[in-house]
């Protein structure tokens, strides 16, 4: 008889204890490769505020390419998430941000959220927008841009400004443009975001299922803004 028939077979607690190892090194496996890709590469967001409505809904859970500004500059009409990029957010709206822990390990909410905000790109470096031309619309590098993101009825902007964005910035607004303290809000202090500050750019809504919509550039809107001067396209 053999060797191998000889032995006997791997007893009850044994087997117990390896599939509990197995499970174990799954899990950990997991968690490794969840917490790899919500540092470097996509985490989920959630909506506090409506000053992006229609476009997000309060509560909708985006999701963020964080990989994004890492390839280069975001384009006018992304929407951004980014680091408020000096005191944009009172401390009252910091404080009342609270993570649910569970959603915050498993990269369903950010821990550090509270500091950050969520925009749309309207001018990048080097452009100068200003509000408004005789039909009320947005005028960058002096082409009017029709807002097709914006909901019927809603004026592109009820403060008049003239900026022309620094490089490596951007000036940034909210959908919900009379309930959006953005840009236009604080031209005595900071109003651009710096390239430094961007978490990312939004791809998707993910939940509510019944929001769910993959985002994209709206680039029909600026398809007629030239560059801004001195910069020639590649």
């Amino acid at each position: 008889m053999s060797a191998e028939s000889e032995a006997s077979p791997p007893s009850t607690s044994k087997k117990l204890l390896r599939g509990l190892l197995e499970t174990a090194a799954i899990i950990i496996v997991a968690i490794l490769i969840s917490t790899a890709l919500k540092t470097w590469v996509v985490r989920s967001f959630y909506i506090p505020s409506g000053s992006m409505m229609d476009t997000l809904q309060i509560d909708d859970r985006v999701l963020v390419n964080q990989l994004a500004p890492r390839f280069g500059p975001a384009n006018r009409g992304d929407i951004i998430v980014f680091d408020d990029p000096d005191h944009w957010l009172t401390p009252e709206e910091v404080s009342e941000y609270e993570p649910n822990p569970i959603l915050e390990f498993v990269g369903l909410a950010p821990a550090d959220g509270g500091n950050q905000l969520i925009k749309r790109v309207i001018g990048v470096g080097g452009d100068t927008v200003e509000c408004c031309d005789e039909q009320g619309r947005i005028l960058v590098n002096g082409e009017p841009i029709d807002e097709t993101y914006l909901d019927k009825g809603t004026a592109p902007s009820d403060m008049e400004f003239d900026v022309t964005v620094p490089q490596g910035h951007y000036w940034v607004m909210g959908d919900n443009r009379s309930n959006s303290a953005d840009s236009r809000y604080h031209l005595d202090t900071q109003p651009y975001v710096s390239e430094d500050n961007v978490v990312g750019t939004v791809f998707l809504i993910n939940w509510p299922f019944k929001h769910f919509n993959w985002m994209s550039t709206p680039e029909a809107v600026f398809a007629d803004v030239p560059e801004p001067e001195g910069i020639t396209g590649s």
